[in-house]
């Protein structure tokens, strides 16, 4: 798994204005009328990456969106946090639900100032449950369920219903 680090403290003058671009991008998206032609392109510049048949609602938060890659017939619905830094994958046909939350990077303990970053993998077909949060370097496998308001702190094995803070396998599918 590859494990990065950033210092937020000392970006490039280009980092930053990346940033500042894709926070007026999630601004403007989160303020257009849904399922017009201005929405898709907003959406479609926020993310380059994503498959045909996707669907993202909005309101959505999304840091570091170049980080993200969105497969064909994904739905997300309103009010996800992605936290990107790390990189967020996401494959074909995986819903996600409502004020899910998405999370690839944290805080270094000796400076707050660096993250530290590892990807999240969504598989195939994976649901994430209402208001459940997925941290750094989990992949969530093929076919498999988390439950409402999980926190899912390992990997998910394919096929596999987990739920509960920490998630926890309730049962294989």
């Amino acid at each position: 798994m590859e494990k990065t680090r950033i210092d937020c403290a000392h970006q490039s003058e280009a980092e930053l204005a990346l940033a500042k671009e894709q926070a007026q991008l999630v601004f403007r998206l989160n303020h257009t009328m849904p399922m017009t032609e201005e929405y898709d392109e907003l959406l479609h510049r926020l993310f380059p990456d994503m498959g045909e048949g996707s669907r993202v609602n909005t309101p959505i938060t999304v840091v570091r969106a170049h980080n993200v890659r969105i497969g064909r017939r994904v739905i997300i619905m309103n009010g996800c946090l992605m936290m990107s830094a790390g990189g967020i994958t996401i494959d074909d046909d995986a819903q996600i639900a409502a004020n899910v939350q998405l999370i690839s990077n944290n805080h270094d303990l000796e400076n707050r100032m660096v993250i530290t970053c590892k990807p999240v993998h969504i598989c195939r077909r994976a649901w994430i449950g209402a208001g459940a949060t997925i941290l750094p370097g989990v992949t969530v496998g093929e076919n498999s369920v988390v439950g409402a308001g999980s926190v899912v702190t390992h990997d998910v094995e394919p096929n596999t219903i987990v739920a509960g803070n920490p998630a926890r396998v309730i049962r294989k599918i």
